[in-house]
């Protein structure tokens, strides 16, 4: 079968919506999960406390996942490319907007509508680009993700150079501006190829679908093992940046070590896709969390040298369990319902990202120390192994 464009899956036009997505994947979970950056800069441009913005952040990660989530459920039925433009212009419509308000009402708005918009590309694209490839799908899914490790590496640092330079309102003004434009650019490549098409479940079929879902022990498996296979990280954003300014490193310094676990991550996205593709992705997930859990209690350690495993260990897990859960998921469900599946798991992360903000933050501020804080997120990565693992059996 062959697209319009004379594509067929495996073709070079396959790769090419792959890169354009990979660069548009840049700019979806990099700034959401560049909040303990945001933080300070926001609470003193707009008189903000901290631990009021950490609402802030925490409806912006709901809106990203659950918001999303349930945008992509009905996304099986339209048109992923409208969808895809339709949040490019929702996004530059944001970019201007801290120009304009001097309220945290003004701010949950806004960053409601920006994890909103962000997180529906996110599920859109990474539903649909590995409907492109049959035989490497595993190496292309690892390929669009290297994007968003790009963008977890590149962001944070990005971030705080912007900041620096111009202010937090004209950071924003940048930054979501030119994520603006790699929306539209995706928006118009990567819709789904023609031998797919939008699913052929009804909306009330995939209610039914969801509902008898609800009802099934792996699904309750898989929602936790998903949840919290997310919540380790964005517990760690939380307090990652002033950690490792504790243990020694400048400010610029703990930023860039916090974006150099994204960096990381890149290269076990690149080849988790390709060891998929051989060891199955439900195995190359495990190993990866499995990273994630040793790279966590090595910060228990003190030492300022045992940031150095801990940010790769880190690294590696968050990039093979951000690639392969989908390939995971799509082997367990019905691929037909692309958007649906990505859009209900991505209400699992949004569920465990709604809280992690604030416990971060709490954690650290009532123990002044951060052994707590590492604790939880040592304690939710092993509770997201055995989830997965009994959820999969």
């Amino acid at each position: 079968m062959t697209d319009t464009r004379g594509a067929t899956p495996d073709s070079r036009y396959s790769w090419f919506v792959a890169i354009v997505g990979a660069v548009a994947m840049v700019f979806t979970f990099g700034t959401p999960l560049s909040y303990g950056i945001l933080r300070a800069p926001l609470s003193e441009a707009f008189g903000v406390p901290a631990v009021e913005l950490s609402v802030v952040f925490s409806v912006m990660l709901f809106t990203f996942f659950i918001g999303s989530g349930l945008i992509g459920v009905v996304a099986a039925r339209l048109p992923a490319r409208g969808i895809v433009l339709v949040c490019a212009v929702t996004t530059g419509l944001v970019a201007p907007t801290l120009l304009l308000i001097d309220s945290i009402v003004g701010l949950l708005v806004v960053f409601a509508t920006l994890g909103l918009a962000l997180g529906t590309v996110f599920v859109v694209l990474a539903s649909v680009i590995p409907r492109w490839f049959d035989e490497r799908r595993g190496a292309a899914t690892g390929l669009i993700f290297v994007g968003n490790g790009l963008g977890l590496f590149v962001l944070p640092p990005l971030w705080q150079y912007a900041i620096d330079a111009v202010g937090i309102e004209r950071a924003f003004l940048f930054i979501v501006g030119v994520s603006a434009v790699t929306f539209l650019a995706a928006g118009v490549v990567c819709g789904r190829p023609t031998w797919t098409g939008a699913s052929s479940t009804t909306l009330g079929e995939l209610g039914g679908w969801v509902r008898g879902l609800l009802w099934t022990r792996r699904f309750h498996l898989l929602f936790v093992g998903m949840a919290l296979a997310f919540a380790w990280y964005q517990l760690l954003a939380a307090y990652a940046v002033d950690l490792f300014a504790a243990r020694g490193l400048t400010e610029a310094a703990a930023s860039m070590a916090f974006g150099l676990i994204g960096g990381v991550s890149i290269i076990s996205r690149i080849g988790s896709g390709y060891a998929a593709d051989r060891i199955g992705a439900r195995r190359g997930f495990l190993i990866s969390l499995a990273c994630a859990a040793a790279g966590v209690a090595l910060l228990f350690a003190p030492q300022l040298p045992m940031l150095v495993p801990a940010i790769f260990l880190l690294g590696m897990g968050l990039g093979g369990s951000a690639t392969l859960y989908i390939p995971l998921l799509l082997s367990v469900y019905d691929p037909e319902k692309d958007t649906a599946i990505v859009g209900i798991f991505n209400v699992a992360g949004g569920v465990g990202a709604l809280a992690m903000p604030p416990l971060g933050a709490a954690s650290v501020a009532y123990t002044n120390g951060y052994v707590l804080a590492v604790a939880l997120t040592l304690g939710v990565t092993l509770v997201a192994i055995w989830a997965v693992v009994a959820g999969t059996r």
